[in-house]
């Protein structure tokens, strides 16, 4: 696995002119899996525009790794067939739950951290690595609620996942923030037990700050505590692939290249500065 592929930027489909008439100077981008799925038009074309000139992920929002319903073995052979026919850099998606009783929710539900739910993630995991035919990186999920079973840190469980089954881990630097501000946990110290082995690839984004907790909205720039954890990752895992997410307010692609450009130059000071 390439640990850096550079500081990219999502694909929307209100930017599908740019990539379809690129290039777009970026090193490489992330599309989620679900619009691009089975489907053609502007959103194949802009993908296979983009692929025939950089690295591409995919990430997904319906995998349901968490959940009780049985994996959607349909969805797998499709994302498998998109794989195999677009060859990306790796996949994607979410420690979270989305389905029940056959029922999308489309929201990423957050799962106790319990040893339970440990085999439970794991057993699922290693079964999707085999119908995809290859390993996949799981996020860390931005939460507002926790459960009073938990007995295993978030931090601590995903770095144990990883460690049974493979996977990757994609960190979400933002995530973390407004984890810790939600819930009154330290980013440092969760942003500082990730192993660096597992890390492929960090999310960044924008969030809205509601007084009394933080909503993960992306839809704004990377606000300064947010930079500074992500130096802080950097400056301990070395450069990763970064990402930046912008899914709502969406600004003009020049915007969102601009954030790309921020996210490089707060990687050198990182790596001048060394581990904090």
């Amino acid at each position: 696995m390439q640990t850096s592929l550079g500081h990219g930027i999502g694909m929307r489909s209100q930017h599908f002119d740019a990539w379809l008439h690129g290039p777009v100077p970026v090193p490489w981008t992330e599309c989620i899996t679900e619009n691009i799925l089975d489907v053609g038009g502007r959103p194949r074309a802009a993908l296979e525009a983009a692929r025939a000139r950089m690295p591409v992920v995919f990430h997904g929002v319906s995998l349901s790794i968490g959940g009780c319903d049985p994996l959607d073995a349909g969805y797998l052979a499709s994302v498998r067939r998109l794989c195999d026919e677009i060859e990306p850099a790796w996949i994607s998606d979410h420690l979270c739950w989305t389905a029940l009783g056959g029922h999308h929710l489309h929201d990423l539900l957050p799962l106790p951290y319990t040893e339970e739910a440990l085999e439970h993630v794991t057993a699922r995991l290693l079964r999707v690595h085999e119908l995809l035919g290859r390993p996949i990186a799981l996020e860390n999920p931005s939460t507002y609620v926790t459960f009073a079973a938990s007995t295993i840190p978030e931090h601590e469980f995903l770095a144990e996942l990883a460690r049974r089954t493979g996977c990757g881990l994609l960190l979400d630097v933002n995530n973390v923030y407004v984890g810790a501000r939600n819930h009154g946990f330290s980013a440092e110290e969760y942003v500082d037990s990730i192993p660096p082995e597992a890390l492929w690839q960090i999310h960044l984004a924008g969030h809205s700050d509601l007084g009394d907790h933080l909503l993960d909205t992306h839809d704004a720039p990377v606000v300064e505590p947010v930079w500074r954890l992500y130096e802080r990752v950097i400056a301990r895992c070395g450069p990763r692939s970064t990402l930046i997410e912008w899914d709502d307010r969406i600004p003009p692609i020049e915007d969102v290249i601009a954030e790309a450009h921020r996210a490089a130059a707060a990687e050198q000071r990182a790596l001048g500065r060394g581990v904090p």
